[in-house]
């Protein structure tokens, strides 16, 4: 037997013969649905055979036959009616197990994310693309889909999307755009460390989103529910779609806050904070300010994460600020990384060690947080070092600093656009899907390997909207992307070590080493981040206004 769980009470199967069902009870299972008609294939039971030797061995039956390709919505509701009255668990059946796998994910689709169903059925093998329209409906099949359509559709209006959008504006004003995002806030999330060390206030990293959409630039506030490639479609939350003739994928990153166990329940309390939430980073700079002794953990999750360099930053200027008020001596600070090295670019590592070593700080590689105790103040960590097997340790702390895991958002991972990882697969030097030719993608969810930063956003907007009119000139892309990012590790209040690199760790600075040199921690580097590159992104990045960030270009094929 072929069996494929889906959910502790349900699992579905290819046919399976009388025989087979005393296994099927020593296995737990309660009853069994077949959703194959009498008759479809010659090597097939009846079910009046199946009911009867299920009956045999203690099991339920029901029949719920469903003609292949010929999905109903009754046909959902009855086999929901069958979960609620069959004793669980149950299993499913039909030719391959596609039918069953169908109806549950219609059943389900009026108390579950679609995300969530389409997620479970790719588990168990199968792809619910061909329903994904009736899912997000409520397991319903929709009677007016209302298609809006554009030349261009943006799926996100953060810093990659909102910068897309006006480099295409600048070079194709004609061009029919349409951003797609549910948000009401656009956040300057770079300026969140500063916040965090009481530098930046949190309201000057804020603007609504309706003043920064491009002009002429349609604003769907909505999620994004599902794609279908194959149809040049987006579905929306509710089941509106929005056709395209090119597509554009940049949503970000989803913030796992809960893949740390008890981390939900205790953040912005019990010394626990995070400046990767908007509302958090003032709590930062509360408990910093606060602690005049005892033990600051600062957390980094495996990768990928956005900005790579931000849990350390956070580090590196509370342990000034203590330094400065005299009271490092009396701080322990612990540093706890999931990975094994202290940055990824090894020619920035020996400016860093300096500061690691200035506020004496402990350095705890392969360290993975999953729990954390936030009214008994502990913090649980896997330890998995190479070679050794995987332990557990916990540690008292006064204040924890916490960076969560991220992932791409669960409707990307389930989406035809993602690669295994579930991050979307596109070409690492154009950035157009590998597989969808009208679709290209950008920012935190591609699956490129570059630092995840505004400032690789920065230079990959104009790169993707100089590809897209290529494409619509009916030319090969011209425009290529380096792997360009860049890091300004806050090192202290006023220095500031400028990570700037590209694919393998590259080398890319901005400026001649007699200007700034990036390796070492630097004022000018430090007036940059705080002066200039604000306004370069609010007047100059959202604007389409390509400061430092023109594309390379190569011969057109």
């Amino acid at each position: 037997m072929d069996i494929k769980p889906i959910s502790p009470d349900i699992s579905v199967a290819p046919q399976i013969q009388p025989e087979e069902l005393a296994e099927l009870a020593s296995q737990g299972y309660r009853a069994i649905i077949c959703n194959r008609p009498d008759g479809e294939g010659a090597d097939q039971p009846t079910f009046e055979e199946m009911a009867a030797a299920a009956r045999a061995v203690g099991l339920e039956a029901r029949y719920l036959p469903v003609v292949s390709g010929k999905v109903q919505d009754s046909d959902a509701e009855d086999f929901g009616k069958a979960l609620r009255e069959l004793p669980g668990p149950i299993l499913a059946y039909c030719r391959t197990g596609t039918r069953s796998a169908t109806l549950w994910s219609l059943s389900q689709a009026s108390t579950m994310a679609p995300a969530e169903i389409l997620t479970a059925a790719k588990n168990a093998g199968y792809d619910m693309a061909g329903v994904v329209r009736r899912i997000v409906n409520g397991g319903k099949t929709p009677t007016d889909t209302g298609d809006a359509k554009f030349d261009v559709v943006i799926v996100g209006g953060g810093a990659a999307g909102i910068s897309v959008a006006a480099s295409l504006k600048s070079r194709k004003p004609d061009l029919d755009i349409a951003v797609l995002d549910p948000a009401d806030i656009h956040y300057y999330q770079p300026g969140w460390t500063m916040v965090g060390a009481g530098v930046f206030e949190p309201q000057s990293t804020a603007r609504t989103m309706g003043s920064l959409i491009p002009k002429g630039v349609h604003w769907i506030k909505s999620a994004v529910a599902a794609f279908e490639p194959q149809n040049n479609a987006v579905i929306l939350d509710g089941c509106r779609v929005v056709k395209y003739d090119r597509l554009v994928v940049c949503p970000g990153l989803k913030l796992d806050w809960g893949k740390v166990d008890g981390l939900v329940q205790t953040l912005g309390k019990n010394g626990v904070t995070s400046n990767y939430r908007y509302d958090l980073a003032p709590y930062t700079w509360e408990l910093v300010k606060g602690l005049k002794s005892g033990n600051a953990i600062f957390t980094q999750p495996p990768m990928p994460i956005k900005c790579a360099g931000a849990p350390q930053k956070a580090m590196y200027l509370s342990g000034d600020y203590w330094s400065k008020v005299g009271r490092l001596k009396n701080v322990d600070i612990q540093f706890m990384n999931a990975g094994g090295v202290l940055f990824g670019v090894k020619d920035y590592v020996p400016a860093l060690e300096e500061y690691v070593k200035k506020y004496d700080a402990t350095l705890n590689f392969f360290h993975n947080l999953i729990a954390i105790d936030g009214p008994g103040k502990t913090a649980t960590f896997k330890v998995a070092k190479p070679d050794t097997e995987a332990t557990e340790v916990t540690v008292d702390f006064d204040m924890i600093h916490v960076v969560p895991p991220q992932v791409a958002p669960d409707f990307i991972r389930v989406s035809p656009l993602a690669d295994a990882a579930g991050w979307v697969d596109v070409d690492q030097s154009t950035l157009r899907h590998k597989y969808y030719d009208n679709i290209w993608s950008l920012g935190d969810v591609m699956n490129a390997p570059n630092a995840k930063t505004a400032a690789a956003a920065r230079m990959q907007a104009p790169i993707v909207a100089e590809n897209i009119v290529d494409d619509i000139k009916g030319i090969s892309p011209t425009a290529m992307y380096n792997g360009y990012g860049s890091c300004p590790l806050t090192v202290e209040r006023g220095k500031i070590v400028l990570a700037e690199f590209g694919y393998g760790g590259t080398l890319l600075p901005s400026f001649p080493k007699w200007i700034l040199d990036g390796t070492r921690p630097t004022r000018k580097a430090w007036i940059l981040k705080e002066q200039i590159l604000p306004p370069v992104y609010w007047k100059a990045m959202l604007r389409g206004k390509e400061w430092m960030a023109k594309p390379e270009k190569v011969s057109a094929k």
